[in-house]
């Protein structure tokens, strides 16, 4: 017997991801190993010291992403339950997908994975550019879709990493070129391929109330503590990370003043915008990721941390309307303005370092960590490398221009497949509403697709 309509999209999402665990779950019982436990003192005591100087930052991250993360995106007010859990979804899903993917390029030795804490930080890493990138069309799509974009995503977040970092030598410890950029245009690529031309009107469900709001703030608050986590896990243990940690404190306490003051004069009798501050105060530590292990002046972080916030409270109140109205480019949560522009900001601050720093220091030499990115982490008695300085602010440029088109290119082709009819793609009438995925309480008060048996069945087949 078929399955009829309104039924079938409900099925696709446990098959779907039932059918992944299961492969998941053959492949580690084939091919995933730990690391063989060593005999030697010296070796215990180095792998130990691993655990306890990463699995720290480590949890930060984890903090960021799940709480941090996931409560921001609840300025939806209809949309909380999907907003966290899709984001826990796709946080696991992606992370679990870039293991396998990282684990076949790169560490698939005599038929084996050997598994650490490193390799799994490094998957996470990756996850990060789904949670961004979803904001763009969150919302206006079903579970289906935003999995299948993650499926795509991830690849190819790998390969262009894998050009930028290992090809060029961009130097970007903390993923603003690398995880900003790129998740931040793909996302917008997904959106105008997702929807067209099409003008979205304001939803009757989309604008935040003031319970929803406090809950995104408290999102952007978690954020802003842990975020020095994310950018100094990676740095050269000692005096790189400590300096890393350093500016992207100062980036971001400057980046949460200078909201205050810009939203304040943009905003009618000096009040604040809590859109403005719930991403305007992160936008120093996306700008500064890229910088944060060079030797810079002091000013430098503060600096660039008060610009990133300028341009991201500028760009919500006078870009993103000019690109709706002029684009129609959809951008539910503001990535651009959040991860795009301080990102943007960030890569030519990173040209300007590299270009200046070589006349107060004797240059830096490029030491790879991870895959994510290249890491400027100790100022040597050695140069820049064979390019020179002026080939490492090249590289840095290049870094750039691939990471905004590379991902703007693949971002439109998958948000093209993503209107494939068995994604189940949500009836306007139905998005920004939980009850469309969730068992809700007071059905009374929320109407939805189970409220009534008959609306659910037309809005599916819809």
């Amino acid at each position: 017997m078929a399955v009829p309509p309104s039924t079938y999209p409900r099925h696709l999402l446990p098959l779907f991801l039932g059918l992944f665990q299961g492969a998941l779950l053959l492949f580690f019982a084939l091919f995933v190993t730990y690391d063989e436990p060593s005999a030697q003192a010296e070796d215990t005591n180095l792998v130990a010291n691993q655990v306890y100087s990463t699995f720290p930052f480590f949890q930060d991250i984890q903090v960021m992403l799940v709480v941090g993360l996931g409560l921001l995106l609840t300025f939806l007010p209809r949309y909380g339950f999907s907003a966290l859990t899709h984001n826990f979804l796709l946080l696991n899903f992606s992370m679990q997908w870039a293991l396998v993917l990282q684990g076949l390029l790169h560490h698939f030795h005599h038929g084996q994975i050997h598994l650490d804490l490193h390799k799994l930080l490094i998957s996470e890493f990756a996850a990060v550019t789904v949670l961004i990138s979803v904001g763009a069309i969150l919302g206006r799509a079903s579970p289906c879709q935003l999995l299948v974009m993650a499926t795509c995503e991830i690849p190819i977040y790998l390969a262009t990493e894998w050009v930028i970092v290992t090809c060029l030598g961009v130097l970007d410890v903390g993923g603003t070129i690398t995880i900003h950029i790129f998740s931040c245009y793909f996302g917008l690529g997904v959106s105008k391929a997702l929807f067209r031309a099409a003008q979205q009107p304001l939803h009757p469900k989309e604008t935040p109330t003031p319970s929803s709001d406090l809950m995104s703030l408290v999102g952007t608050l978690i954020l802003w503590v842990f975020w020095p986590s994310f950018v100094a896990v990676l740095c050269q243990p000692g005096d790189a990370q400590h300096r890393a940690i350093l500016n992207t404190l100062l980036a971001m306490s400057a980046s949460a003043i200078t909201t205050v003051v810009v939203s304040s004069l943009l905003e009618r009798d000096s009040k604040l915008s809590l859109g403005h501050l719930q991403n305007g105060s992160l936008a120093g530590g996306v700008a500064i990721g890229v910088v944060a292990d060079m030797p810079m002046p002091p000013v430098a972080a503060p600096a660039l941390g008060s610009l990133s916030a300028m341009v991201c409270v500028l760009g919500f109140r006078f870009l993103t309307p000019f690109l709706k109205r002029k684009l129609t480019l959809h951008d539910q949560c503001g990535i651009h303005n959040l991860h795009g522009l301080p990102g943007i900001l960030g890569a030519a601050a990173s040209i300007v370092a590299v270009l200046v720093t070589s006349k107060d220091t004797s240059g830096y030499q490029h030491s790879q960590l991870s895959p994510v990115g290249g890491n400027a982490s100790e100022v040597m008695k050695g140069q820049w490398g064979p390019r020179g300085v002026g080939g490492q602010a090249l590289c840095q440029a290049a870094g750039l221009a691939v990471a905004t088109g590379a991902s703007l290119l693949t971002g439109l082709l998958t948000g093209a497949a993503l209107r494939l009819p068995c994604l189940a793609l949500p009836p306007e009438r139905l998005c920004f509403d939980d009850s469309l995925y969730f068992k809700i309480q007071d059905q009374a008060e929320r109407p939805g697709p189970d409220s009534s048996s008959e609306e659910g069945a037309l809005a599916l087949k819809e």
